[in-house]
């Protein structure tokens, strides 16, 4: 029984398709699937039921699964802490944030770690804050930006910052005459939301409840950049966070404050409680923590109605 043969049968669970397990181990197709036709003859059973859409685990893949991650996982601790001791900052990095997030803050993170330990390859992963922290649970990612999560004994969250959501108008919409628009006032809009699951959309829909209304949804998206375009050409208005908001009401989005008690979203970083941290995502946690916490004081200032 080989390592690769592990990492490759790992694969396959982890992607359900030989094809797709071959792509993410950088191998032929045809050597990944002869290597795990060794390790079924070495085990002396089918590890996989292959259909054309996946690969199923058997009952005797499944009893191999638990025993192949702690092998993978005890070999990668052992050249973690190897590499660790000579006080070298290098290695593989996994990381996981929100659609809503990563292009915002990350690249300016992601330049200044890479500056600073360029041996380090970093990989990013967006998805659903579900899907991230399935993901750590499932040694994945070794960490994730997400938004509101709920408790897990298996993952730790660390609060970052909050911003405030701010309510996103088109330019010629009558809203943008009021001095003050508060959540009563919205009752009756069209909104444009990011699709279920995204916990932004969420969070927008909680608002709308909490004010006494359910939101008319006439659009959704997955990408803020798609909602944004949509409120430009009139379809609707949403609650975009500050991360997000365009800077300037010249773009064809008027971004402000709702009067009252105005919508937030808390920012945290997840990690794996069951997980050792490697040294170099020890340090990238560091970068992330020193985001800075502007958000929180801003109190609406940036809103492109106050700029105008």
């Amino acid at each position: 029984m080989e390592m690769r043969q592990l990492r490759y049968f790992a694969a396959v669970v982890r992607t359900g398709s030989f094809s797709q397990a071959a792509r993410e181990c950088r191998v032929a197709q045809p050597s990944l699937s002869q290597q795990i036709i060794k390790l079924e003859e070495e085990v002396g059973e089918r590890l996989f039921e292959r259909t054309q859409r996946k690969a199923l685990l058997t009952a005797a893949g499944s009893l191999l699964l638990p025993h192949a991650v702690s092998i993978l996982e005890a070999a990668r601790l052992g050249g973690q802490e190897i590499r660790e001791m000579g006080g070298q900052v290098r290695g593989k990095i996994l990381l996981g944030a929100l659609p809503t997030i990563a292009p915002y803050i990350l690249p300016d993170i992601i330049h200044s770690f890479r500056k600073k330990y360029p041996a380090v390859e970093l990989t990013l992963h967006e998805d659903t804050t579900q899907q991230l922290l399935r993901a750590l649970e499932e040694n994945e990612l070794d960490l994730a930006l997400i938004s509101e999560a709920p408790r897990s004994l298996r993952i730790e969250i660390q609060q970052l910052f909050s911003e405030e959501l701010f309510l996103c108008l088109p330019t010629l919409h009558p809203l943008v005459q009021r001095k003050q628009v508060n959540a009563a006032d919205l009752r009756h809009e069209k909104f444009i939301l990011m699709q279920d699951g995204h916990c932004l959309g969420d969070q927008a829909r909680q608002f709308c409840h909490s004010s006494g209304f359910q939101p008319e949804i006439s659009c959704r998206s997955v990408q803020i950049s798609t909602v944004l375009a949509m409120i430009r050409a009139g379809l609707g208005i949403s609650l975009i966070p500050e991360m997000a908001s365009p800077p300037s009401a010249k773009d064809g989005v008027v971004c402000r404050s709702i009067d009252g008690l105005r919508p937030r979203r808390e920012i945290a970083l997840a990690l794996s409680r069951e997980r050792k941290p490697s040294l170099c995502v020890l340090e990238l946690t560091k970068f992330v923590r020193g985001l800075p916490r502007g958000y929180d004081q801003k109190e609406g200032s940036t809103a492109n109605d106050l700029e105008e």
